[in-house]
């Protein structure tokens, strides 16, 4: 197997030992100034602000969430975000935050580290990006849920709209409730778990990843082809939905498994006309 050194973030040597199409990076421990921003603040968890968001801006909202962080609290309760969108984005710090109410679109996007519950809805595209962390929605999400999600865990317990997890990179998506058509397309890593009913073209050209359903499947997306459920992920599954109070339907270990089947991999052989078309 080739191995390449290559230049990591922040000046940190390291190899990466390429494997087909997966890529691996690891980093030492011992860099863990590497892993926080230069703009970050120290937080006190047990230092809990809140503040009425009803009369404030986005712009505003978004200020004064920032501010109270740089006061050193680490935990931080809106009430009546009123749907507004852009609301609570950006935040790359440790930090419990609490939305009383419904945010409206792009909320929470570009998240690396908060902890956040949502006691409403939320809108379209929640979570876009999110690179670590946790929110977990209360009730029903928009469309584009978790679009190009690269870590951590988004959860709803309710409803989710279509298109959710397209282009999702990592982490964990889990819905309680159903989910509309196209979620997974183009899905390339990570892991989504619904607990009910799904619509048409589950996973349609999903490059990798895995989903589970436990309940029907509309249909399948071009490529998305079941798989084989193991004990040692229906652990893992388990865990996870006692983590945030969920149940599969049927058990987990019923839970349907599935996967990429892998030929939509090598566009390199196709003839010009149809890469045109692929692309």
């Amino acid at each position: 197997m080739a191995k390449l050194s290559v230049k990591a973030p922040l000046g940190a040597e390291h190899e990466e030992s390429l494997r087909g199409r997966t890529q691996q990076t690891f980093f030492p421990a011992t860099q863990e100034e590497n892993y926080t921003y230069p703009d970050s603040v120290e937080v006190n968890f047990k230092k809990r602000a809140e503040f009425d968001a009803a009369p404030m801006t986005a712009t505003q909202i978004n200020e004064r969430i920032r501010a109270l962080m740089a006061e050193g609290n680490g935990h931080i309760v809106v009430h009546n975000p009123m749907a507004k969108h852009g609301i609570g984005v950006g935040l790359l710090n440790k930090l419990r935050l609490e939305f009383r109410g419904s945010l409206g679109y792009f909320g929470c996007g570009l998240l690396d580290g908060p902890y956040v519950t949502i006691s409403g809805r939320v809108g379209w595209s929640c979570a876009e990006n999110m690179l670590a962390g946790v929110i977990v929605i209360e009730k029903n999400a928009g469309s584009t849920f978790g679009a190009a999600l690269r870590g951590g865990d988004l959860v709803c317990k309710g409803d989710v709209g279509a298109r959710m997890a397209i282009d999702q990179k990592g982490g964990t998506i889990i819905v309680g409730g159903r989910c509309g058509s196209f979620c997974g397309f183009m899905m390339q890593r990570g892991r989504m778990i619904i607990l009910g009913d799904t619509g048409n073209n589950l996973g349609d050209s999903m490059y990798d990843g895995t989903i589970y359903v436990g309940g029907k499947i509309g249909s399948l997306g071009v490529d998305a082809v079941p798989g084989e459920l193991t004990e040692v992920e229906a652990a893992w599954l388990k865990r996870k939905l006692d983590t945030y109070g969920l149940k599969a339907p049927n058990g987990v270990e019923n839970l349907k498994k599935i996967v990429a089947g892998r030929q939509l991999w090598n566009y390199d052989k196709l003839e010009p006309t149809e890469k045109k078309i692929a692309l």
